[in-house]
């Protein structure tokens, strides 16, 4: 079918008597996965945080235990709307450190001042800047967010490595996940044993369970449990990433990666042993190159 070219005419909202920032959240509250976050819920809007400020809107992205933190600002990105919504990210990952938090910044024009200034963050800060273009094609708006900034690959795993929201226990997960998903892990720690020179055990976080080795902490694979979806997050240390990828994939196993050197599957139960020959080669492998 052929496609009707069609003129469409930019307005700014900030300059528009009745679509205000209000309008704006509604919208975004109606269906938040229009920001392109993926699948996202509404947690809150127009938080108010300790030690003063609100914060206009609070998603949560459950199968990857993420929060956003997003401030809106019509017209042109700031200084203040910057520190603000960095302030406010921040507000929220000291209170709630079991989630990973990530700022983001939706202007309808983000301007070169403030790339500059993240670029001078790069790495310390995990932030999304979103230009918003609305744009009325006869009697329709249409809103669109481009993705002009994205730092969370900058993060990834960051808690594997950091506090991770505090030590558990073996009871807490398996109160949380139940028996079968911490079979599962245990199944994983054993491939690990078969292979390691020293052998490893399980290192309850709040946040995943990672591995210590000879009482040593190194999550060179760690894992969360998804008792909703019934499988566990598996991310492997491992240079060959783009090579373990497609394999994964041709078992149907879901797998991704956002560096070079790591890997991300989601692994069921019952995938566990119908495919433990492919999961061996992996786990060996992995352990290997850190213990190299």
């Amino acid at each position: 079918m052929s496609l009707e070219f069609a003129r469409h005419e930019k307005i700014s909202l900030l300059n528009h008597p009745t679509l205000n920032e209000r309008w704006l959240q509604d919208r975004i509250a109606d269906n938040p996965s229009i920001l392109g976050l993926g699948e996202v819920r509404m947690l809150d809007r127009e938080r108010t945080l300790q030690g003063g400020g609100r914060l206009d809107l609070l998603l949560l992205d459950d199968e990857n235990n993420r929060r956003y933190e997003v401030e809106l600002q019509l017209g042109a990105s700031n200084p203040s709307h910057i520190v603000r919504c960095i302030e406010y990210w921040d507000i929220e990952r000291r209170r709630y450190p079991g989630y990973e938090h990530v700022a983001v910044l939706v202007a309808e024009d983000v301007t070169t001042r403030f790339l500059n200034i993240m670029s001078l963050m790069a790495g310390s800060i995990p932030m999304i800047a979103l230009q918003l273009d609305a744009l009325r094609l006869d009697d329709k708006l249409l809103l669109n967010f481009s993705r002009i900034l994205d730092q969370t690959e900058l993060r990834v795993d960051d808690t594997d490595e950091d506090g991770g929201g505090g030590p558990v226990d073996r009871s807490y997960w398996e109160k949380k996940v139940g028996g079968e998903l911490m079979a599962l892990c245990e199944a994983v720690l054993a491939k690990i044993d078969e292979t390691a020179k020293v052998k490893c055990e399980l290192n309850y976080m709040r946040q995943y369970i990672g591995l210590q080795c000879g009482g040593i902490v190194n999550n060179f694979i760690s894992m969360r449990p998804k008792p909703t979806k019934k499988f566990a997050h598996m991310t492997f240390r491992n240079s060959n990433a783009s090579n373990w990828l497609p394999r994964f994939e041709e078992v149907g196993i879901p797998v991704s990666s956002k560096r070079s050197n790591r890997f991300r599957i989601s692994l069921a139960p019952e995938q566990f042993e119908e495919h433990k020959d492919l999961l061996q080669e992996v786990i060996a492998e992995t352990v290997r190159e850190f213990e190299s």
